[in-house]
């Protein structure tokens, strides 16, 4: 079973939650550009100018809101509908495969439950994506409009991102296979009826855990550093050479906060990526199964 295969056979379901989740985000990429020309036309009209109106930006802004935020509450309702529809299918598939490969009913429960991270790549990871997509991409276009210099600045990221995120899914990969290993053999340790296996089962699941968190500290802080070096150069653009308006520093930094946002969730993504791939292997048969739990004392 593949991922793509999976999409294809819920292509409609597939579709409309990616469609639903490009509407949210449009509308999000454009609310700091209409709340900062709303807000320089507030400053205008309580400093007294002449013919000066807020009315078209406050109506554009709150029907870009109301639409990001009524999208977003409709697909959070029709996703969890749709998609638990999906797991069951998976399941059931899962677990017809497996009995054809002769795998026991303990083995089969555990794939199947891994299986389900299919289900939850596709309903948070894939908006997910879209969401990084435009936090990176649109906000660097965005902010080129205002001034070009500082899209250049955030696009300069992107190469030491792209070292540190690779180094750091290849590490996870190998932790994840383990881990995963360790999961199949659940209900071979809980058959056990030994509260001492139970105890060293998940003490022994912590260690790799760990070790993914401390990469992901170690991933976050370098990432951080870097990020610093950038908000100061476009806070220095913004501020003492483009003299730009309260509204437009308003506008530029949230779209900067949007994109510094995004870079520190990456590697959330490459570890729920590099988790998948190894679960499609395994359920397709091309993982080697590890072990088959504790044995008795």
């Amino acid at each position: 079973m593949k991922l793509l295969e999976i999409i294809h056979k819920h292509r409609r379901t597939f579709l409309l939650a990616v469609s639903l989740a490009l509407i949210e985000k449009l509308a999000w990429i454009v609310e700091p550009t209409l709340f900062g020309w709303l807000l320089d036309r507030l400053i205008a009209v309580a400093s007294s100018k002449s013919l000066v109106s807020y009315t078209l930006p406050l109506t554009l802004w709150i029907g870009v809101f109301a639409l990001n935020s009524g999208v977003g509450a409709a697909r959070r309702s029709i996703d969890e509908k749709n998609y638990s529809k999906m797991f069951t299918n998976i399941a059931v598939e899962v677990t017809e495969s497996s009995r054809d490969k002769g795998l026991d009913v303990a083995r089969t429960a555990s794939r199947v439950e891994l299986s389900r991270d299919y289900v939850t790549f596709l309903k948070r990871r894939v908006p997910d994506f879209i969401e990084e997509g435009f936090d990176l991409g649109g906000t660097a276009i965005a902010l080129a409009f205002f001034d070009w210099r500082i899209s250049v600045s955030c696009l300069l990221i992107i190469l030491p991102l792209s070292v540190i995120n690779r180094s750091y899914s290849r590490r996870v990969m190998g932790l994840q296979k383990e881990l995963h290993d360790m999961k199949e053999n659940v209900f071979d340790v809980f058959a056990l009826k030994d509260s001492r296996h139970v105890r060293e089962y998940y003490d022994e699941m912590a260690r790799p855990q760990r070790r993914i968190a401390n990469l992901g500290a170690v991933n976050f802080g370098l990432i951080r550093l870097f990020l610093m070096g950038i908000f100061l150069l476009v806070l220095f653009i913004v501020i003492d050479i483009d003299k730009f308006t309260t509204g437009k520093i308003y506008s530029v930094v949230a779209y900067l906060w949007t994109f510094v946002t995004s870079t520190e969730y990456l590697p959330d993504l490459m570890e729920s990526y590099s988790s998948l791939k190894d679960i499609q292997d395994r359920v397709r048969g091309e993982a080697p199964v590890v072990g088959n739990g504790p044995s008795e004392a």
